[in-house]
């Protein structure tokens, strides 16, 4: 598995999906290994997964292909044979030839529409959408985590992929005692956990509180690498709001985890990506989500629930919710026990080790479409 920072999982989603599948992939005793973003002297192992630690260099639009670069010519030159690599990421498709080359069949997982994010300017878009055609025309399987991303490569490009979504992790024990680590009490506080980046809308909902009558504080985890200017527009939002918390990366899980089970509402403004794992683990913790409207969201949510696109819609929500918590969480309890049974991280796995197994024994996709847009 490469393409990624790696594990353990401490950034995104497709850490989180390398490190839900990998293990229970090793626990079934297959050898996974994956390459990982750091020095050499960390774990070689964890979860039973083999870890190869590599250097990327540190400037936003190289650091993943320089890291999957040194990936892929380590794995080329690795004296230890593998059956099938998954690379995630569809900027990492420019390196397929090179695992050809190992004769190593590759499936694609293409993440959302990463060209749509902010943060790349006119360059990195047009590499988004020519890597996007490339691991049309060059992988032997493509991976979808969302049925909205599916239904994207088989408009754009008529090609098929294989849906493999996400899993939502149950949290039964809300570990309410954690949260006094924040001075925060049970259902006393809405919640935002993002990366700060545009399409995430962190900025929008900050605003959006701040123009309520909301009396819970809104408690804001994440940060950002490469995303100063906006981190700034973020923080002078806040500023001179008692009711805004932002308290940076929360790194311990158990207080994560205890952050979602016990918020009055987790506002979720993601719109880019596919199934999003913070929002299967708001899910997971029945915690009453807040989402942006977009399909991906309303995917996993399905109907009822709350959903928002600007500024005024977050400040209605809220107040909407803070109306009447316990209803909030009794639908959020509803979505819960409909989702885990279709989320699920072992269902997940038998889905990637059926995909590597008929990879292995020959079955491609390559030359089912041209990479062209339609």
């Amino acid at each position: 598995m490469l393409g990624t920072r790696g594990v353990p999982a401490r950034y995104g989603g497709f850490e989180t999906a390398i490190e839900e599948i990998g293990r229970r992939m090793a626990d079934r005793g297959h050898e996974v290994t994956v390459y990982c973003r750091g020095a050499e002297g960390e774990p070689p192992e964890h979860l039973g997964m083999k870890l190869v630690h590599l250097p990327a260099a540190r400037k936003k639009a190289l650091e993943t292909l320089s890291h999957t670069c040194l990936s892929v010519f380590h794995l080329l030159f690795s004296r230890r044979r593998h059956d099938v690599a998954f690379v995630f990421n569809a900027a990492n498709a420019v390196f397929l030839p090179v695992l050809r080359l190992r004769r190593l069949p590759t499936a694609v997982h293409v993440d959302g529409l990463e060209w749509k994010r902010a943060k790349w300017g006119g360059t990195g878009r047009r590499y988004y959408r020519t890597a996007e055609a490339l691991s049309v025309r060059w992988a032997d399987a493509l991976i979808a985590d969302a049925r909205g991303i599916s239904d994207y490569y088989t408009e754009e490009f008529g090609a098929s992929t294989e849906l493999l979504v996400y899993g939502a992790p149950l949290l039964t024990d809300r570990r309410t005692e954690r949260i006094a680590d924040l001075d925060l009490n049970d259902r006393g506080y809405h919640l935002v956990v993002a990366r700060f980046e545009p399409e995430n809308h962190v900025l929008e909902i900050v605003r959006g509180y701040r123009a309520s009558d909301a009396t819970l504080p809104l408690v804001v985890v994440g940060s950002a690498p490469y995303a100063d200017a906006y981190t700034t527009e973020i923080e002078q939002a806040a500023h001179g709001d008692p009711r805004i918390r932002l308290v940076g990366g929360v790194w311990d899980q158990d207080l994560l985890d205890a952050l979602y089970a016990n918020a009055a509402s987790y506002l979720h403004g993601h719109s880019v990506g596919g199934t999003n794992p913070s929002l299967l683990r708001a899910i997971g913790a029945a915690a009453p989500v807040i989402a942006y409207d977009i399909s991906f969201n309303a995917e996993s949510l399905g109907a009822g629930a709350r959903y928002f696109r600007t500024a005024g819609d977050v400040a209605r929500c809220v107040v909407e919710t803070e109306g009447d918590v316990a209803g909030a969480v009794a639908h959020a309890e509803t979505v819960r026990a409909r989702v885990v049974s279709t989320y699920s991280w072992e269902a997940v796995t038998d889905g990637y080790l059926a995909l590597a197994k008929r990879l292995a024994d020959g079955q491609s996709r390559r030359g089912e479409a041209s990479g062209k847009r339609r």
